[in-house]
């Protein structure tokens, strides 16, 4: 497989992936983060990151803007839940140590 066809289905396959979450707003990034350790912003600072890598510029808001499919406040006041004490224990437990 040449290097533009490789870019080309990756790039698709990270679409999907962002469209996915774009429709399971019942998946909260609390959750993402205690099983897959990474979360929806994650993927924004990866966007971001990458950018910046081909001397492109995007704003870290616009990149979450991308991955939320609307502004991330109107997203966390339409869908994120407060994060109980167990996902927060969860999370701590599963957050790489320094």
């Amino acid at each position: 497989m040449d290097k533009s066809t490789q870019t080309e289905i990756e790039a698709a396959a990270f679409r999907k992936l962002v469209s996915h979450l774009q429709k399971e707003t019942d998946v909260q990034n609390i959750d993402l983060m205690i099983l897959a350790g990474f979360c929806r912003n994650c993927l924004a600072k990866w966007l971001t990151a990458s950018a910046q890598e081909q001397n492109v510029e995007l704003d870290y808001e616009d990149a979450r803007t991308q991955v939320y499919g609307m502004p991330y406040s109107e997203w966390k006041g339409k869908y994120q839940l407060k994060a109980t004490t167990e996902q927060l224990a969860a999370y701590e437990q599963r957050k790489p140590k320094d």
